[in-house]
């Protein structure tokens, strides 16, 4: 981890926890300072730049970007930030990987769009496979934002608090037939810098940017390390640029971690905390805790 996320690493308070478990998810203000959004926009201001270049970008020039760390290097400094991550293992523990994330640029839209019901949750085929009434929680997603949202209408993250525990929303028969927001919904409104941690089971979808500001945000989803991740980061783990990532950033970004006598499954399973980075950070510093079962030691 970071020198600063040494310094200043805290558990998710009880108020927290109370809040994330009735609306499914929270906001954290001023997650990144200015000179971090200004870094990473620009950054990602290189990288879309790249991409329209080279045909790679949508309609409008959006861009939405799998494997962010793969795309965009330096963004590894935020798949462990202190201001986010100690949500992460609050919740999920020390077994934990970023198994799916991107990076996402959207203008404003120019020309209208045909009409497509995009209310979703997150996992695909979760929620196809799982026959429990609610599924079960799997994963966890955190959103940095490097534009300003803090009005309706520029492309803002629109959920329905409290939904993660809902299997099913009402919705039309197609997701071309117009049909009325699910009750309830809010447009999730945060500044540039701001942070949403949220349970993939939440009800979510991406409403469109009507504004004059390109909508700009770098997405996070962390799982167990026993679920297959869908981020790919092999080629990037055997970079230059890895030499410089940390013991935990590496857990993160699923490099292979068992060692000599270990089976790599057994690994993934949690059967090795003794050589797992995560587990050894928190064991040091006093957070692991034996009343919640994804943290005791």
């Amino acid at each position: 981890m970071t020198k600063s996320a040494t310094a200043t690493l805290r558990p998710m308070t009880g108020e927290q926890r109370a809040r994330f478990e009735r609306d499914g998810y929270l906001v954290i203000r001023g997650a990144l300072d200015e000179h971090e959004v200004a870094r990473y926009a620009d950054a990602l201001d290189r990288l879309h730049a790249e991409e329209r270049a080279a045909g790679r970008v949508g309609p409008g020039g959006s861009m939405h970007r799998l494997c962010a760390v793969a795309g965009l290097p330096q963004a590894v400094h935020l798949i462990d930030h202190p201001r986010t991550f100690p949500l992460v293992w609050s919740v999920l523990g020390w077994n934990v990987h970023v198994y799916h994330s991107h990076l996402d640029v959207h203008p404003p839209i120019r020309v209208p769009k045909p009409y497509r019901f995009e209310w979703h949750q997150d996992g695909g085929r979760q929620n196809r496979e799982l026959e429990t009434e609610p599924r079960p929680r799997l994963s966890v997603k955190v959103a940095f934002w490097l534009s300003d949202v803090s009005e309706p209408g520029r492309g803002n993250f629109k959920v329905v608090p409290g939904s993660h525990l809902a299997n099913r929303i009402d919705g039309p028969p197609r997701r071309d037939v117009p049909w009325p927001e699910p009750v309830g919904a809010v447009e999730v409104t945060v500044a540039a810098g701001d942070a949403v941690f949220f349970d993939r089971r939440l009800w979510h979808t991406r409403t469109d940017n009507h504004s004059e500001l390109t909508r700009k945000g770098i997405f996070f989803a962390y799982a167990h390390r026993w679920q297959h991740s869908r981020d790919e980061n092999t080629e990037l783990l055997a970079t230059p640029a890895a030499a410089g990532f940390t013991p935990v950033q590496r857990q993160l970004l699923a490099a292979p971690l068992a060692g000599p006598g270990q089976s790599p499954g057994d690994h993934q399973w949690g059967h090795h905390p003794d050589t797992t980075p995560l587990h050894g950070y928190l064991a040091s510093r006093g957070l692991l805790d034996p009343h919640y079962p994804p943290l005791q030691p």
